[in-house]
């Protein structure tokens, strides 16, 4: 299992999911262009001291990343799609692609996901904070695949 992050904006999302893929040890894509320099305070602060636990892979652009990952299943969430996360068999060599927060993805990068998955909320709800979302849906398909760590000391 991976996450994908694809051009993200906003340093703290991805400071926090940066924390999460590393405390999870969950390998971690970041498709560039960023809105921000990845040396950015806020994301330093956001990580924290978990970075150094971090598998983190930079991608310059889209093609980049579809060549470094080709062969491997890519799972959109987006909230474009009329699938629930809830109704998906995930895989555990998946790639969890979460788009920017600003605009998501563009549709060339829709069309060459193998699957695009919502997160059901209320009718009047537009979107969920980027990091959270990648969260809930990442924290489902460890658990379908059996994918979270085991527990300190019983490794």
């Amino acid at each position: 299992m991976r996450l994908a992050l694809f051009e993200p904006d906003i340093p703290q999302n991805t400071g926090a999911l940066m924390r999460l893929c590393a405390c999870l040890k969950v390998p971690l894509d970041i498709i560039e262009p960023c809105g921000f320099l990845l040396s950015d305070k806020n994301l330093k602060r956001a990580g924290m001291d978990y970075l150094e636990h971090l598998d983190l892979t930079r991608h310059l652009d889209w093609d980049a990343f579809k060549a470094a990952t080709a062969g491997k299943r890519l799972v959109l969430i987006s909230t474009k799609s009329s699938s629930s996360f809830l109704d998906f068999s995930f895989a555990p060599d998946d790639i969890l692609i979460a788009g920017r927060e600003s605009a998501g993805v563009p549709d060339h990068v829709h069309q060459q996901c193998a699957a695009r998955l919502k997160i059901p909320m209320i009718a009047a709800a537009r979107s969920l904070n980027v990091a959270l979302a990648s969260g809930i849906v990442l924290g489902e398909a460890l658990r379908q695949t059996g994918g979270y760590p085991l527990p300190a000391g019983t490794e």
